[in-house]
């Protein structure tokens, strides 16, 4: 998954979340679709990491 899929992603867990919450929804359900959203946002931190890190190697390999 790329980086701007991700966000997308991460865009629509978010929105379910709170719809989901403000429905009432089921307390358990809410919690894992935090949890998923948890896993999206660490995917994301990882990502972000990486290219800096790449960018960070990017003057010692030229």
């Amino acid at each position: 998954m790329n980086k701007e899929d991700l966000q997308t992603k991460i865009e629509e867990t978010r929105k379910y979340m709170y719809e989901a919450y403000n429905q009432g929804e089921d307390y358990n359900k809410v919690v894992n679709i935090s949890q998923q959203l948890d896993d999206l946002l660490n995917k994301m931190v990882k990502i972000k990491s990486n290219c800096k890190f790449v960018l960070l190697l990017l003057p010692i390999l030229i």
